[in-house]
């Protein structure tokens, strides 16, 4: 047994090395504290990121659902008893606690619109606040309403209930009120970029489809006498492909999905040229997966039989690659026909020279529009050369779903 000297000395020692592990945490926490800086760094950075969680909840623009989440990260950044956002129909979400009055909400809402067709801020405190059918003394809570202004246009309020509103206060709210707003101009941004890239696709089949359409007719019949089970095949491959290029959902597809269309197309398209048409495929599995725009390698091949092959003598090669190159996909087309004028390439892809090319100009724009003018369109060509088409598109794409 241990003498009671020596577990005093033990209880002393595991003491001391208690203190001196207090010590170093509160060292180590004190020390994270000074690298994030000043305390009105820190306070910024706080104010940051309190912003960036709730601008993840208004990239679809202010809908009830959003305004919902990001109601209480916007309350926290203002400090304020309650917070309410609305736009010129409804309430659309609030954050702590409403007065205690029937239809406070449809109270909230006329007082929003006030707002709506001024277009200023307003605080409401005293008689105006009574006027709204709230009582002022309810906690003594006074009501601020700024515009969200988008486009220059009000389409929304951000409303505070505060003890008191202070010129501070208010400042500080309307500043956020713009934020918000700022968040809606992006949201309708996206939603434009959507419906341009429709308007482009749509642009697209209507170029593609007349002379596509009449071309497979054509190879199709001349079969049906001669060998009406590939002509059977050939309709199918048709309804496949039409099916494909015409689908109304999604502007995004894979590698994968598009060289299937690809396939098909060529299939239709060797029913005419037979074996004058020569295809080469080198594809990575890796890329396969790679999300790209809807028929954005589709237009690239029919260019080159189109344009490249159509006129030219002899056989006529394609060659179609797609490789991994880090966090690219790297994807070229590649033909032996014509070739084209370099010059005239530029003015045809800057929309300044009327032409057959109509789709390389769609895809290099919708390209640009997507991941940024260093993503578009590069062509390799020359009068008698052939042409090179390459394409670099990012491997990882959170915001893009097929």
């Amino acid at each position: 047994m241990f003498s009671p000297a020596v577990d005093i000395a033990v209880i002393c020692a595991v003491a001391l090395v208690a203190v001196a592990a207090v010590a170093a945490l509160g060292y180590r926490l004190s020390r994270s504290q000074r690298d994030l800086g000043s305390d009105t760094e820190r306070a910024a950075y706080a104010a940051l990121h309190t912003a960036t969680l709730a601008s993840r909840h208004l990239r679809a623009g202010l809908t009830a659902s959003g305004a919902g989440k990001a109601g209480r990260h916007l309350r926290t950044l203002l400090g304020c008893d309650t917070l309410v956002l609305a736009d010129a129909a409804a309430v659309l979400a609030w954050e702590g606690s409403l007065p205690d009055v029937p239809d406070s909400r449809t109270r909230l809402l006329a007082a929003s619109r006030t707002v709506l067709e001024s277009g200023r801020t307003r605080v409401f405190r005293g008689a105006s606040l009574r006027s709204l059918g709230f009582d002022d003394d309810d906690g003594g809570r006074q009501l601020l309403v700024c515009p969200l202004q988008v486009n220059r246009k009000t389409v929304g309020t951000l409303a505070v209930f505060a003890p008191a509103v202070s010129a501070g206060l208010v400042r500080a709210a309307n500043d956020v009120a713009g934020w918000v707003a700022a968040q809606m101009e992006l949201a309708e941004l996206d939603t434009s970029r959507t419906l341009l890239m429709e308007a482009e696709v749509r642009a697209l089949r209507a170029q593609i489809s007349p002379h596509f359409i009449y071309n497979s007719l054509n190879a199709i019949a001349s079969y049906i006498t001669t060998d009406p089970v590939r002509a059977r095949e050939l309709v199918v491959e048709f309804a496949d492909f039409t099916r494909y290029t015409f689908r109304r959902s999604g502007n995004f597809t894979t590698v994968a999905e598009e060289l299937q269309a690809i396939d098909r197309y060529l299939l239709l398209e060797r029913a005419r040229f037979g074996d004058r048409l020569k295809i080469s495929l080198q594809i990575g599995q890796e890329v396969l997966g790679t999300v790209i725009p809807f028929l954005s390698l589709q237009p690239l091949v029919e260019n080159s039989v189109r344009h490249g092959l159509e006129a030219a003598d002899g056989e006529g090669h394609i060659t179609i690659t797609a490789t991994d190159a880090g966090a690219m996909a790297v994807i070229t087309v590649e033909d032996n026909g014509v070739g084209m004028d370099p010059e005239y390439l530029q003015a045809v892809l800057a929309g300044h020279a009327e032409g057959d090319h109509v789709g390389l100009r769609n895809v290099d724009v919708r390209l640009r529009q997507v991941y940024g003018e260093d993503h578009g369109l590069v062509i390799d060509t020359a009068p008698g050369a052939g042409t090179l088409i390459t394409m670099r598109i990012p491997k990882s794409q959170p915001g893009h779903r097929t």
